[in-house]
């Protein structure tokens, strides 16, 4: 992801949080959990959002060998955020 659309995410979260956690998490846990918490209070909604990013942009420009020697962030279920977005065994190369 570029500056553009990590720029575009923020703002999609500041507005529907569970919408940003869709975005890099898919339908899991993580994103009905935003659900709920945006639905009890708009505010816990967008603090578990933007946690939820912080990790993912954090481990997405890792190497697969640092990521997979961290400890898995507490609170987070996807595994798309803890690996960054990255499969296990590194980016997916073209053909």
């Amino acid at each position: 992801m570029g500056a553009c659309s990590t720029l575009c995410l923020i703002l999609i979260t500041i507005f529907i949080p569970p919408l940003g956690v869709f975005m890099i998490s898919g339908c899991g846990m993580d994103f009905w959990i935003n659900v709920l918490l945006t639905i009890l209070g708009y505010f816990p909604g967008h603090i578990h959002a933007f946690y939820l990013e912080y990790v993912y942009y954090q481990r997405r420009d890792l190497d697969p060998a640092t990521r997979a020697t961290m400890k898995p962030a507490s609170g987070v279920y996807s595994e798309r955020i803890q690996n960054g977005g990255q499969s296990h065994d590194g980016p997916i190369a073209a053909v």
